[in-house]
């Protein structure tokens, strides 16, 4: 039916209108949200959050849990540019709540305290250190107990990495294996071919890693499918390095051919390398804007890691297969001729040396100004990081070799060959907890992360350990959860 102009325009405004006010309605009902610059991260993570959606030129506090972080105003808009919080460092692993509230609104999301052991060693400097750690300590890695054990096809020499949730670690079988921190399933596995005496890297998503038999690979971290390779030759030892984009690592099929390489970590390009002509069995360290290496030949040489170029080098008297550790401007290595150095990081010069039983091939780690090193004379040592002085040793059924210790919170993790692995008391030496395996924990060094121990024994199993049911059940151990900011902020 048709309806004149001069009837129908009522209907059109008042449509219109309607319209107008459910536009407007909705935008002035629309909730309250924020954004956050990260999803995860380690206690102490910076996190940057802005919000949208409150009311105009309000008071607002932003909360990590219940713990009032900051306070701002929110502009003319109802928004507020990015401030800076921080999770705190007693913030256990799992999932907190960011909260932004004012005294009507508020708004959440979800922060995963996670910390990353991504490389050999934990950080490109070698420390052994992870900075993190707020669950085990020496109060409760007494309560230490096994969590899942997964059995692979030959000896795990290798040591593990741990991104995001999953543990990736190689075994004498030839293959890497992707594992869930959780349940030990395996979620992957990609065969390289041949013993892989190394730790992988992670960076970036991608998974870097190789075997004695062939090149490096770098592998999708979710899917383990091959996205690039660089064959130089065989990898004996060394674990590589991601540091800022590119890839460090020694290969080499004997000692003529042995280089260290500078790799694209994205493409795989050569960058540059570095012939050493000896064997290397050292994993290169990084530390500001230099590498340093461990070699067959004795010798610990210093490179320029933008160029290559050899800055200096320092003579031992045994094969140097420990891998340095860097920590306030010292070196600090072992060395077959049954000593521990430390030496000056920028210049190579001769600090001081401490002399051990038998050889050090496990690599040193350094926490609280102390070296933790172990010996082929069945010693772990602890020695003061300014002057090698003797503070404390302890004494295990059998050798330690490659397997390096990792401190973390007042505690030393090592393995040993009498099969167990030990965690002692930093500061004292004291023994915490011990566990023993069907084998050796020869080669495979630790990685201690959120409040678990993973490490792989020559009995041919990654093992995982974490808090007993009963000690993680008690108040004092469990992380406190994130509590709801209720009250006056309920919408």
């Amino acid at each position: 039916m048709f309806i004149p102009w001069e009837r129908s325009w009522p209907i059109t405004f008042l449509a219109c209108l309607f319209l107008a006010c459910s536009l407007l309605c909705g935008k002035a009902s629309a909730a309250p949200s924020i954004t956050l610059s990260k999803k995860s991260g380690p206690p102490t993570s910076e996190i940057l959050v802005s919000g949208r959606g409150f009311k105009a030129n309000v008071v607002v506090n932003i909360y990590f849990d219940t713990k009032n972080e900051r306070l701002v105003v929110t502009d003319g808009n109802g928004a507020f540019d990015p401030v800076r919080i921080h999770a705190p460092r007693s913030a256990r692993p799992g999932e907190h709540r960011v909260t932004a509230a004012d005294k009507s609104e508020r708004a959440r999301k979800p922060f995963l305290v996670q910390t990353n052991w991504r490389q050999s060693r934990f950080s490109p400097d070698h420390a052994g250190l992870n900075p993190y750690e707020n669950v085990l300590s020496p109060k409760t890695a007494s309560s230490l107990d096994l969590q899942w054990t997964y059995v692979t096809g030959l000896y795990v020499q290798g040591s593990p990495a741990f991104a995001n949730g999953v543990v990736y670690i190689g075994s004498d079988d030839g293959n890497l294996y992707a594992l869930s921190s959780r349940t030990g399933a395996k979620l992957w596995s990609f065969p390289l071919g041949g013993y892989i005496w190394s730790a992988p890297a992670v960076s970036d998503g991608v998974v870097y890693v190789g075997s004695i038999s062939g090149p490096l690979y770098a592998l999708d971290a979710e899917t383990g499918t091959q996205l690039w390779s660089y064959a130089a030759g065989d990898i004996f030892g060394p674990s590589p390095e991601v540091v800022d984009g590119i890839v460090y690592v020694g290969m080499g099929g004997g000692s003529d051919d042995t280089a260290i390489y500078a790799l694209n970590a994205r493409t795989g390009s050569l960058l540059w390398k570095y012939a050493v002509g000896t064997l290397d069995f050292s994993s290169a360290t990084f530390a500001n804007g230099m590498l340093f290496n461990g070699l067959y030949d004795g010798s610990i040489r210093a490179l320029d890691a933008s160029t290559g170029a050899e800055l200096w080098r320092y003579q031992t008297g045994g094969e140097v297969d420990s891998s340095p550790a860097v920590s306030d401007g010292v070196v600090y290595v072992g060395s077959d001729d049954n000593n521990v150095y430390a030496l000056n990081a920028n210049t190579g010069a001769f600090l001081w040396s401490y002399t051990t039983g038998s050889h050090v091939v496990s690599s040193p780690a350094v926490a609280e100004h102390i070296v933790y090193v172990g010996s082929y004379d069945n010693k772990l040592y602890a020695l003061n990081a300014n002057t090698g002085a003797l503070l404390w040793s302890y004494t295990t059924g059998n050798q330690i070799s490659t397997s390096s210790p990792a401190v973390a919170n007042g505690v030393v993790y090592f393995g040993s060959d009498d099969d167990n692995l030990y965690a002692l008391n930093a500061d004292t030496g004291a023994k915490l907890w011990s566990y023993t395996t069907r084998s050796s924990v020869q080669t495979s060094s630790p990685a201690v992360v959120n409040g678990m121990v993973y490490v792989g024994s020559n009995d041919g199993s990654v093992y995982a350990f974490g808090l007993s049911r009963s000690a993680a059940q008690s108040s004092e151990l469990l992380p406190k959860q994130a509590a709801a900011i209720e009250g006056p902020h309920t919408r």
